[in-house]
């Protein structure tokens, strides 16, 4: 299966409406993400993830197709050696190790292109899905916060994965480790 990260381009916008527009995708991100999901929002999105340079929100890219997003933001101030990762897939494309493949690649993009010691990614306690994806990337879980995320009238758990540089220059984690069972 050939997945690869790559800047969002104008001829994306149907399929990201088409997948980005799911409850089941909405309702594990941040309320600034739109649900329903429609073009004026992809158009938007596409502007924005390609407004900085070098980009750094990418399309999850399935055989010439948009299926996801993935991307890191910068953080400032005394926090400017971290990244925050986030990442979606359609839900057609769940169970297949595709996301795994596109954080690992993302995780060389970001420790290749910016001065960090740190990618982080906070996580909601009941999706147990990305937590895996997560473990499966060589992030490891550092801190769980009780009840501190409040989505759809109800407080949530909070998990912070993280990957630190020296442990991936380390190892140089292979996109094949996605294949790899938990144990």
């Amino acid at each position: 299966m050939n997945i690869l990260i790559r800047p969002w381009e104008i001829s994306d916008k149907p399929s990201l409406v088409k997948y980005a527009n799911n409850w089941k995708i909405a309702k594990n991100l941040i309320d600034k993400f739109p649900y329903p999901y429609h073009e004026k929002d992809a158009e938007s999105y596409i502007e924005f993830a390609n407004a900085d340079q070098p980009v750094h929100l990418f399309a999850i890219d399935h055989d010439g197709e948009a299926i996801g997003a993935i991307g890191i933001t910068l953080q400032r101030d005394i926090y400017r050696k971290n990244v925050e990762l986030g990442y979606w897939l359609a839900e057609p494309f769940w169970g297949r190790g595709i996301v795994c493949k596109a954080v690992i690649q993302m995780v060389k993009f970001a420790f290749e292109n910016y001065d960090i010691a740190r990618i982080y990614a906070g996580v909601f306690g009941s999706n147990l899905a990305s937590q895996r994806v997560l473990e499966k990337s060589h992030f490891t879980l550092e801190a769980k916060f009780q009840k501190t995320l409040f989505k759809n009238g109800e407080y949530q758990n909070e998990l912070i994965y993280a990957l630190r540089r020296e442990d991936w220059a380390a190892s140089q984690f292979p996109v094949d480790s996605c294949a790899t069972p938990l144990q």
